[in-house]
């Protein structure tokens, strides 16, 4: 719908700025420079938008990642030209796997030197366009307004993900004409055919060995009540991705826990003996798929997918439907499910001797064990409302084998892309985004100092972070890799690491040292009692394996 009203002559800057405005945002993540000062004089004068100064650009987009898993809502990167520019890649490249909906504002040079390898000139959006959505770049400042709207309705539409807009720097002082409300952001949603939910129905009263996996998508689409619904009315055992972690609850007696290489030994062996799995918003990468031989789920899966590119992506599904999850379980719940209560019974109770194939972790020796910590760290917390983050490695694994987690007590992880550094940034926009809650980012030794200069950040805004490095002296994951596979020949892989108690401190943030058992519920006494960030280095079992 076209709304003309209120049209005003304003610089490209400040078209930006109230563009921004008129689609909600409230806050931006960024870095300035040269190039963008114009954006930059314009966010000092608004006094609806406020700007989180990182320390490093890859941070910017992993914070704004962060708030958008919060909110719901659309991040907000802004940086400039060159290295600027190029600096945000990773963070792009991570929210383009997990599909998470960013606007990046990128500075370009003057539209008259693009091409003629300018000062801190990069071509973004070549470097991009293979890991976002869109990418646009405007040259001309009448195309600012229109090229936003439509860059955040890309973002927020079907799967989310970046987009990048690059802009050249002769836009910010051109005079045009704004208007105000120019158009209506809402979105049109496809629904699913009536035909496809019979026939889906008619599979599942045909099948005698059903199985549900739940994926990210699960998360995105927030459809937490109509899957608890679906899985009680029609009695049918679940799994989980990592990425759809939490979507369902770890006591529900229906939950067999996580597949894949890494996930639980019954939640793997329960896909292998069905006969149908529904897939809800799962993308089977190869950390599943390694798991089980050659068509071995391919003949047996039902895909629901909201992106028709990720249909059969990596496993040709034998029945697919392309729309929303929730509109696909709100209609299968609306359908006669009083079958289901006694079709499924013995089945379920064959596959629930499943759950002795699952391991406890044991110790080693008599070394503080990172397993322990995240047990201590579960039953401090589990009546508590918090948001996790995890960064990548062994300690994101510990994390999401002991932890529960639940539509309002989620963990924020580096799915699709594994990237280190992501945890901390991550933790502070869920922080800025939701500041009554206390944030707690599970990090390793080798992570943290990915991204240890976002400490200042975590300061300078009084962010309730808690930070639990699980410190190994390795990069663990990969040593893990080596001693299994290369002759325990560690090659590159033992980390040394600064004083992390001293140089929390020396940021201004607290900060202690834990080396035994007895004393991990006395740091998180101390740590949960802080107001601010507070970091606990756990010194752990160097040789510990998951």
């Amino acid at each position: 719908m076209l709304i003309k009203n209120n049209i005003k002559t304003i610089t490209g800057a400040k078209s930006v700025i109230n563009t921004l405005k008129s689609l909600g945002v409230d806050t931006i993540f960024g870095y300035p420079g040269g190039i963008v000062l114009d954006l930059y004089d314009e966010i000092y004068k608004c006094q609806d938008i406020k700007h989180i100064l990182v320390r490093h650009e890859q941070a910017a987009v992993h914070a704004a990642e962060g708030y958008a898993r919060a909110t719901g809502k659309c991040g907000i990167v802004l940086v400039t030209s060159g290295p600027g520019a190029t600096n945000t890649v990773t963070g792009i490249v991570n929210a383009y796997h997990d599909g998470y909906p960013l606007i990046v504002l990128t500075g370009q040079v003057d539209k008259n030197l693009i091409g003629r390898n300018s000062f801190q000139e990069a071509n973004i959006c070549q470097i991009t366009k293979t890991c976002t959505k869109a990418v646009f770049q405007i040259t001309d400042a009448k195309d600012i307004q229109k090229t936003i709207i439509k860059a955040h309705k890309i973002a927020t539409r079907g799967k989310k993900g970046p987009v990048v807009i690059d802009m050249a720097k002769n836009i910010f002082t051109e005079n045009i004409q704004y208007e105000e409300n120019i158009e209506s952001t809402n979105l049109n949603i496809n629904l699913i055919n009536n035909n496809d939910i019979e026939r889906i129905y008619n599979r599942l009263i045909n099948s005698e060995r059903p199985v549900i996996i739940t994926g990210g998508g699960v998360n995105h689409s927030a459809c937490y009540q109509e899957l608890e619904q679906f899985v009680t009315n029609y009695n049918i055992p679940i799994v989980s991705t990592m990425m759809g972690l939490g979507a369902v609850e770890r006591k529900n007696p229906l939950y067999f826990g996580m597949v894949g290489i890494f996930g639980d030994n019954s939640a793997n062996e329960i896909l292998k003996q069905s006969d149908l799995i529904i897939s809800l918003g799962a993308r089977f990468n190869d950390r599943i798929t390694c798991m089980f031989k050659n068509d071995e789920l391919r003949d047996k899966i039902i895909q629901i997918e909201i992106n028709p590119e990720e249909i059969a992506n990596n496993i040709k599904p034998n029945d697919y439907i392309i729309g929303d999850i929730k509109d696909f379980l709100s209609k299968m719940n609306s359908l006669n499910t009083s079958i289901f209560k006694e079709k499924f019974t013995d089945y379920n109770l064959r596959v629930k001797n499943l759950k002795c194939l699952n391991k406890p972790s044991k110790k080693q020796t008599n070394m503080l064990h990172s397993f322990e910590i995240m047990q201590k760290l579960q039953e401090f917390t589990k009546d508590k409302d918090v948001i996790f983050t995890s960064e990548v490695g062994q300690h994101q694994l510990w994390a999401v084998r002991e932890l529960s987690f639940t539509p309002n007590r989620k963990i924020f992880l580096s799915g699709g892309s594994g990237t280190m550094g992501f945890g901390l940034p991550a933790a502070i926009g869920a922080s800025i985004a939701m500041p009554d809650k206390t944030v707690i980012c599970i990090t390793g030794d080798g992570s943290f100092q990915m991204s240890i200069g976002e400490l200042a950040v975590c300061k300078d805004y009084g962010l309730n972070i808690k930070i639990i490095i699980l410190n190994n002296g390795y990069l663990g994951m990969v040593r893990q890799l080596q001693q299994n596979n290369y002759g325990e020949r560690y090659s590159q892989t033992k980390i040394s690491n600064p004083d992390f108690v001293k140089l929390a401190q020396s940021f201004g943030i607290d900060a202690t040292k834990v080396k035994n058992c007895n004393e991990i519920e006395i740091a998180l006494e101390k740590a949960f009692n802080s107001s601010g960030t507070f970091v606990i280095d756990f010194e752990t079992e160097p040789m510990e394996t998951v």
